[in-house]
């Protein structure tokens, strides 16, 4: 089963506001135990997306960080690890947005001279999650098939 979660159309990669979410592979033998996880699923096959864009443009990814109450959720960052194929961490910071409202005031303000030097210096994270290396791979098949849900529901919507 795989989730689509374009419930309000999609951003990137895409940037196509007319498609919508669906839930594909749906079996009355799936239990809603199911139905979460691929809704996590999705949604960090739905991230994953972004980082192609990242590919593209020869930008490596060095560090997957993490905020929000969702980062508290062990499951989570599991998932996202192995579907990133790349170890996510936490940032040791429980307000992430005020946080880093809190760290462009100081820039404004004149505190650091950039953003990178205020996050070089205030900002910490710890490894929250690895990929594990059997499951990535299945998780690697599975992006595949997820790939094709989008010119799927193109079609439809």
């Amino acid at each position: 089963m795989l989730w689509a979660p374009y419930l309000m159309g999609e951003r990137t990669p895409h940037l196509d506001p007319g498609v919508r979410a669906a839930l594909v592979g749906l079996a009355a033998n799936h239990t809603r135990g199911h139905i979460f996880r691929a809704v996590l699923e999705g949604v960090a096959f739905s991230l994953r997306d972004s980082f192609t864009i990242f590919n593209e443009l020869s930008v490596p990814v060095q560090r997957v960080r993490l905020g929000g109450g969702g980062a508290r959720s062990p499951l989570w960052r599991e998932i996202q690890a192995n579907v990133y194929g790349h170890a996510v961490e936490t940032v040791d910071a429980d307000e992430g947005a005020a946080y880093g409202a809190a760290l462009l005031a100081g820039v404004g303000a004149g505190l650091w001279p950039s953003v990178d030097e205020a996050c070089d210096r205030l900002v910490r994270s710890t490894v929250a999650a690895k990929p594990d290396a059997r499951t990535a791979e299945v998780m690697n098949a599975r992006y595949a098939v997820y790939q094709r849900v989008y010119p799927a529901l193109r079609t439809i919507n």
